[in-house]
């Protein structure tokens, strides 16, 4: 055991080595091996730890100051350099501290060198982390001055964890303001309850079992699984409940295949036996037209804490991105109808993904309309299932040229919140503060989950083929309901045998083909619902005769082409009128503009 204990890679001659691994893994996670990487990550979760700092620099910074004497309190005058400086660097950090973020579940890439987020750039040293400076409009709370290494901690805790937003190049300064007020204050630190925390693990648990049960009953079959970007799950839940509270009734959502079985029947509540039976054909009756199950839209009313909520999810050729306008004039008509100017009732929400958001032009276009007047909705809800590969693509040197697949919200100087997929408690964070967003500026807003696809672009591909190097990473990676789960056995919210009963009760609920927890509510009685039964199984082909008599149409013609007394027409619209009146009196062919009015004029008469 002796010799054993002396050659342990925690054996104290190795202390040098392991400190200085831990010291670059604090630096940059992903310059350091996997193993030493998974090592260190283990202990940033140790009951009552906050994250660690790098130590080299707090040790250097002392040895300075025994140089230098006496701290020194820096003076906060416009004129100070170094208070200039640091001022400079709180911004720098708003503004590029997204490149730094911790995004990355996969931690594929290093972080890049951004000499704007080094104190150097400014002028510091190791010896200026003591002093005392003015934070300006950086939130920290309860003073307005704290220690250049408390600053810096404070930014990196802020912009370089597990959200990355960018928000700068917005012009309105208060919107600007808005997103500091809700996201410098928290630190990574999102104030959950313990009950919250529950309901997140049981989302992912929800999201990640559904696939796997479906897996294994199904083999081979495809579905386009979520699995890899489970959390979410745990937005759609989040967005729901907010939307709810700031008094939404409805909620229509777009989406393409990724995770459309997973939001069928975890966030609208489809019945698992429904699902089962598309599966299994039995339910071919519901797709004569040839449409798959992964195509299909759903509605229901399900029940949030604030009330009930009309849920609608439109149906989805495999035109990955098409749905999206489609699902927006939707929502402009149930607005209109319930004369809500403000688009506090009704809401829009469309996942995309990442590569068809920025490859295709339908986004471009419906970006442009969404702030007209004729179009606009009080803004949309965007949320991008970014499991950062294209079909067999995967090298950002190759798919697209710009550095984010968000990067074409910012035309309408949409807010972007890049969160990393495997901390669904900042997935939840973001998804609360976008809607937030929306509702006190009426814009649109983008959530973009960074996630990874656990498996081939659909069930049937073996993606080692195209992405071997992609693909061992994700084979090592643990998943996102391990992880979190692990987080909260660490943080004593839960005992180490809750996650195994939470998935085997899911488990025993789809064997009997029904869901865990069901929030459909089966007797709501909905204002502004439409009433279907009338036209339910029955024929859609009758015979009828839509003549009209010529005297008729002649009466309707000479009315349409009889203009007010003493009114003057431009005149190219006078030969239209001209030719019109002809084509009434039976003395010019009747062109099709004409049969349109002709056709209204015949609907006014009756009545209509």
């Amino acid at each position: 055991m002796m010799h054993m204990l002396s050659h342990s890679y925690l054996f104290g001659g190795n202390a040098p080595f392991v400190e200085e691994l831990y010291e670059s893994y604090l630096a940059n996670p992903g310059s350091v091996p996997d193993a030493w990487r998974t090592y260190f990550e283990s202990l940033q979760h140790l009951p009552g730890a906050a994250s660690d700092v790098a130590h080299a620099p707090v040790v250097a910074s002392f040895a300075e100051l025994a140089k230098r004497g006496p701290v020194r309190i820096a003076a906060a005058s416009g004129d100070d350099k170094r208070q200039v400086g640091v001022l400079q660097m709180i911004n720098a950090y708003r503004f590029l501290g997204n490149r730094w973020a911790q995004l990355d579940p996969l931690k594929r890439a290093e972080r890049p060198d951004i000499s704007e987020l080094e104190p150097s750039h400014y002028g510091f040293t190791e010896a200026d982390l003591n002093d005392s400076f003015s934070t300006g409009s950086f939130r920290f709370p309860p003073e307005d001055r704290a220690s250049l290494r408390e600053i810096l901690e404070a930014v990196r805790q802020v912009y370089c964890g597990s959200i990355g937003a960018e928000y700068m190049y917005m012009a309105d300064i208060a919107q600007k303001r808005w997103i500091q007020s809700r996201l410098e204050p928290m630190r990574g630190n999102y104030g959950y309850s313990a009950d919250d925390r529950k309901r997140f693990l049981e989302r992912t648990t929800a999201a990640e079992t559904l696939e796997r049960y479906l897996h294994t009953k199904y083999v081979g079959q495809k579905r386009f699984s979520l699995e890899g970007g489970e959390s979410t799950i745990v937005a759609m839940d989040e967005l729901v409940r907010v939307a709810a509270g700031q008094g939404a009734q409805e909620i229509v959502i777009g989406m393409a295949h990724r995770g459309r079985l997973n939001v069928l029947v975890n966030t609208l509540g489809k019945a698992p036996s429904m699902l089962f039976s598309e599966f299994e054909g039995k339910a071919a009756s519901d797709l004569s037209a040839g449409d798959v199950k992964y195509h299909m839209g759903f509605s229901s009313d399900v029940s949030t804490p604030a009330g009930p909520v009309h849920l609608t999810l439109a149906f989805n050729p495999s035109h990955l991105e098409i749905v999206n306008p489609v699902v927006v004039g939707s929502v402009y008509a149930r607005q209109r109808r319930r004369g809500d100017k403000t688009g506090t009732q009704v809401v829009p929400v469309i996942l995309h993904g990442d590569a068809a958001v920025a490859g295709q032009g339908v986004n471009q276009e419906m970006l442009n309309f969404s702030q007209t007047r004729g179009y606009g909705v009080g803004g949309t809800v965007h949320i991008i299932v970014n499991n950062q590969i294209g079909f067999t693509t995967s090298d950002p040197r190759d798919y697209r040229s710009s550095l984010y697949c968000t990067d074409i919200f910012k035309m309408v100087e949409a807010p972007i919140f890049h969160v990393n997929g495997d901390d669904p408690e900042a997935v939840a964070f973001v998804t609360k503060m976008a809607m937030e967003f929306r509702a006190e500026f009426k814009k649109d807003v983008v959530i973009d989950i960074i996630c990874y696809r656990k498996l081939g672009h659909n069930e049937q591909d073996e993606p080692m083929v195209t992405q071997p190097l992609m693909y061992k990473k994700i084979a090592a990676h643990p998943g996102t309901r391990k992880l979190y789960a692990d987080r909260l056995i660490s943080a004593g919210i839960i005992d180490e045998a809750a996650p195994e009963r939470m998935i085997a009760d899911y488990r025993a609920a789809l064997d009997e083909g029904r869901l865990a927890s069901n929030p459909v509510l089966t007797n709501h009685q909905r204002r502004f619902a439409v009433d279907w039964t009338p036209f339910l199984k029955q024929p859609y082909t009758d015979d009828c005769d839509t003549r009209v008599p010529r005297e008729e149409l002649a009466r309707l013609g000479e009315r349409l082409t009889t203009l007010p007394e003493g009114f003057s027409l431009h005149s190219r619209v006078q030969k239209i009128i001209d030719d019109r009146r002809g084509m009434a009196a039976g003395t010019q062919p009747v062109d099709w503009g004409m049969g349109e009015n002709l056709a209204y004029a015949t609907l006014l008469v009756e009545g209509y």
